[in-house]
């Protein structure tokens, strides 16, 4: 029991480490799909978004505002997400193995199922630090009257806790936890089997080893990307618009309330907005945190992570 809890700690730690090295790169397209999906934005796409942006805050107050919520989002969900999922994986594997079967030979529907799981822990145990990183990428958005104006994630926390009370640290959390169940289900299953079926066709050396198996793992995280960020995008938008309202907003009962809002007021489509910087940012995420975690898993344990 010792050594499982062991090796699950050491997934989550390499987990973490590697979120917050592809965090540093992406935040910015975070910050951009925020303000794009929340209510009263004017921008006309990823350009005009990002340009106004920084012509207006610049970069640290700017494109990089709530970098501090990102980097506490990665210990609480991006840890969860990727290390709980590795281990589930390493398990099914080990058994596998021990039953005289082939190691891969996990179905796609069981690897997503495990993704799924990974990412609904990780996502409800990060609300917390979602919520801090919406409303600190929205912040300078507002009004100049209306702004939080927190001093990083700490204060952004507490002071939502002391103004709001405990229970609204998990705003938006159903939302919150539908979208990571969803999007983590097919960005690690998806990765993983993509990864396991294209190893083999030659295409990338053998058994997919050509350049360290990086050419492969970049090809099998662009297309569970898309297709995590496209189940995904409906959940993003409303958890951004019901995280980004603060205290004593009531322009939405319920997630339900809010999906029937926006097709209603703004149409279906309204519920894919920011699809493009979404994806800008989920990809090179995706590539970066999951490369970085198997080649650090692969140099601390000898194994690789997915």
């Amino acid at each position: 029991m010792g050594a499982a809890a062991g090796a699950l700690l050491i997934k989550m730690v390499i987990a973490a480490f590697s979120g917050m090295g592809a965090a540093t790169v992406c935040h910015p397209l975070d910050v951009i799909r925020v303000q794009m999906q929340t209510e009263g934005s004017t921008y006309n796409g990823l350009n005009d978004a990002a340009t106004g942006i920084y012509k207006k805050d610049g970069l640290k107050d700017g494109l990089y505002a709530g970098v501090s919520a990102a980097y506490l989002r990665q210990w609480l969900y991006g840890s969860c997400r990727i290390g709980i999922y590795a281990y589930l994986l390493e398990n099914a594997q080990n058994e596998n193995v021990k039953a005289g079967l082939e190691k891969n030979a996990i179905s796609l529907s069981s690897k997503m199922l495990m993704g799924l799981t990974s990412g609904g822990i990780g996502s409800f145990i990060g609300t917390p630090s979602e919520l801090a990183l919406v409303r600190m990428g929205n912040d300078k958005k507002l009004p100049a009257e209306q702004r939080r104006n927190y001093n990083g994630v700490g204060d952004a926390i507490s002071r939502i806790a002391k103004d709001e009370g405990y229970p609204a640290l998990f705003t938006g959390a159903p939302a919150t936890v539908l979208r990571a169940c969803l999007l983590s289900a097919c960005a690690m299953g998806i990765t993983s089997e993509i990864k396991m079926r294209l190893s083999g066709s030659g295409f990338f050396g053998d058994d997919g080893k050509a350049f360290g198996g990086l050419p492969l793992l970049f090809v099998a995280t662009l297309v569970s990307s898309f297709a995590a960020n496209t189940v995904a995008n409906p959940f993003d938008v409303v958890k951004s618009r019901m995280q980004s309202t603060g205290e004593g907003a009531t322009q939405y009962s319920s997630m339900l309330d809010c999906f029937l809002q926006i097709i209603g007021k703004e149409g279906v489509f309204k519920l894919w907005s920011g699809f493009i910087p979404a994806f800008l940012k989920l990809a090179p995420y995706t590539v970066i945190s999951l490369t970085l975690t198997d080649q650090i898993t692969k140099i601390v344990t000898g194994k690789e992570a997915l």
